[in-house]
């Protein structure tokens, strides 16, 4: 379960930290709100540890990285890496 690769790679930004974390699989999105959790006291990073830290297959940790997903850019902290991949990139003329 900690190598299941995900098709939406992304990079995430830890509060005062200035170089982002690309997330690439369940493990390194583990091991982010780990270390998130560590800086940041907050009771919705520390519940959403408790929820990842307790996937138990490949749906549960597509729910649990949506989640991630949805906490990072409700905090600005989200940096898109790579587009979906059943998404279009629109072209540019």
């Amino acid at each position: 379960m900690s190598d299941l690769r995900f098709a939406w790679v992304f990079e995430a930004n830890l509060p005062n930290l200035g170089k982002p974390v690309r997330i690439g699989s369940f493990f390194d999105a583990q091991v982010f709100v780990r270390r998130w959790a560590i800086r940041d006291q907050d009771p919705a990073i520390r519940s959403l540890l408790r929820r990842i830290e307790k996937v138990n297959s490949s749906e549960s940790a597509q729910l649990a990285i949506r989640e991630l997903r949805r906490e990072l850019a409700a905090r600005g902290l989200l940096r898109d890496a790579d587009p979906p991949l059943n998404q279009s990139v629109p072209s540019t003329p």
